[in-house]
């Protein structure tokens, strides 16, 4: 192994360490700042709508079984032990999988991100302005981490957000108790050990990636804790013999990582101007062919029964998600099935002109079914992924002619992102299924202050429903 291939300053983790424990909050600019404070407004308001589904309520009862605490649970006013809290809290922002998803790493960052600093300000009594930075600090190392894949983590059966969630949660919580550059790089060796996250839930719907982000937190946290206690962690966490990449990633998949991406810029860009803001309650994956398919709806006015067959395109790196295994995708058993699904998004954006949350719930819609059975999937032509998420929908109809429309650039992409203001709307259209209007105001007004709070506990009040 080569000081090139580590970068000029040896080892990725101390370098990692050492940024987060010296970053200034006065030297993160203002403009990242309040996009930072908006994603995690966008996660607020989709834990909120998350309250109100049957996953939700069965993990608050089984984490309640091992016993009360102080961490509050975003939208349902439960007091829990801090890393159950956090979990839960996780499990909320992605419960519906309309989370922000960083292009580059296919990672949804402020998930484990969110819930890892709101806890661990809370606990700590830290200010609005500590917790802010620690996040964003957490963002920038998470999606760099995860954009040394390429994407590959799933191609190898790995939710990047599951195994790279871990090391922003233990850098975040790091942060926040005060820990050295030194004992982070020991924590992170630490969280190694800690690294989880299967894809297997795409074989039947299982509800496990949902817990993913939060067992990050849960896991960061616990690492922070036994460095700060001094707790030896390996050295070359992400680069060793076993470490993360080389352990986590096949042989093609490590041919085509780049370690320099781990630090690249750090401090000088911003990562988090490249984190995707969701427009559609679904996988990143499925989003231009959604749109692809209401485009051609709204244009043509094609209706179901005149369509013969439909093909739809999207990057070869997505197949194993949102295409496979044909059964599901054309016909699927519940809405997560639903959700990693190009044929049910092309489906509903032709039937419906829509791709939201009722369309998660229609599964028996006979006219829905008809055309996602009408539904196969082919490779996009030079796709520029992972920098797009690209679809093509190509509808044959009955009386032979065909007709087609290209999103190259996926809505809510870096380069044709959501405002903060059309962020500011979909926070009210998710946490307005779950609370009045006038609190869903006074949570907004809450989070957009991030910067200028005094005591994060009481924005986790606020957000439990609890008062302080």
């Amino acid at each position: 192994m080569t000081d090139e291939t580590l970068g000029a300053n040896g080892l990725i983790a101390p370098q990692l360490g050492t940024f987060v424990a010296n970053l200034d909050h006065d030297d993160i600019p203002a403009d990242i700042r309040s996009r930072a404070c908006h994603l995690i407004l966008d996660a607020v308001g989709i834990a909120l709508a998350s309250t109100r589904y049957d996953f939700a309520h069965r993990t608050l009862s089984a984490l309640s079984s091992f016993g009360s605490g102080d961490g509050q649970v975003i939208g349902m006013g439960a007091r829990l032990p801090l890393r159950d809290a956090v979990m839960l809290n996780g499990l909320l922002v992605h419960g519906l999988d309309y989370d922000d998803t960083h292009v580059a790493g296919v990672t949804h960052a402020t998930a484990a991100a969110f819930p890892t600093a709101l806890g661990m300000a809370a606990d700590r009594r830290a200010s609005g302005r500590d917790m802010l930075s620690a996040y964003i600090a957490g963002m920038e190392v998470s999606t760099r981490l995860a954009s040394v894949a390429r994407g590959g983590f799933h191609q190898v059966g790995y939710h990047p957000t599951g195994i790279i969630g871990v090391f922003a949660a233990t850098l975040i919580a790091s942060r926040l108790q005060g820990l050295s550059a030194a004992q982070m790089a020991d924590a992170q060796g630490i969280a190694l050990s800690m690294a989880s996250g299967s894809m297997e839930f795409l074989q039947d719907g299982a509800w496990t990636k949902r817990m993913h982000p939060g067992w990050a937190g849960v896991g960061g946290i616990t690492a922070a804790g036994m460095a700060k206690a001094g707790f030896v962690g390996p050295k070359a966490v992400y680069e060793g013999r076993f470490g993360l990449f080389p352990l986590y990633l096949h042989a093609a998949e490590q041919a085509e990582m780049d370690l320099s991406l781990a630090t690249q810029n750090l401090g000088e860009s911003w990562e988090i101007n490249n984190v995707a803001i969701k427009p559609i309650p679904a996988c990143h994956f499925t989003h231009a062919c959604a749109d692809a398919a209401m485009a051609l709806r709204g244009k043509h006015g094609v209706m179901a029964e005149d369509i013969a067959s439909i093909r739809a395109l999207v990057p070869a790196g997505v197949h194993k998600t949102v295409c496979q295994p044909v059964e599901t995708k054309q016909r699927p058993q519940n809405s997560y099935d639903a959700q990693f699904s190009i044929p049910w998004a092309v489906a509903s954006g032709l039937v419906r002109g829509c791709f939201g949350l009722e369309e998660l719930d229609a599964l028996n819609d006979p006219a829905l079914l008809a055309i996602a059975a009408k539904v196969t999937c082919g490779d996009y032509p030079d796709a520029p992924f992972p920098k797009y998420y690209s679809g093509d929908v190509i509808v044959t109809l009955r009386n032979g002619q065909t007709l087609s429309h290209r999103e190259e650039i996926n809505r809510g992409n870096p380069d044709r992102p959501l405002a903060n203001a059309e962020i500011e709307a979909k926070f009210f259209e998710t946490a307005c299924t779950a609370v009045a209007r006038s609190r869903a105001e006074h949570i907004r007004d809450a989070v957009l202050g991030l910067d200028g709070l005094a005591n994060a506990n009481s924005l986790a009040a606020l957000l439990a429903g609890n008062p302080e």
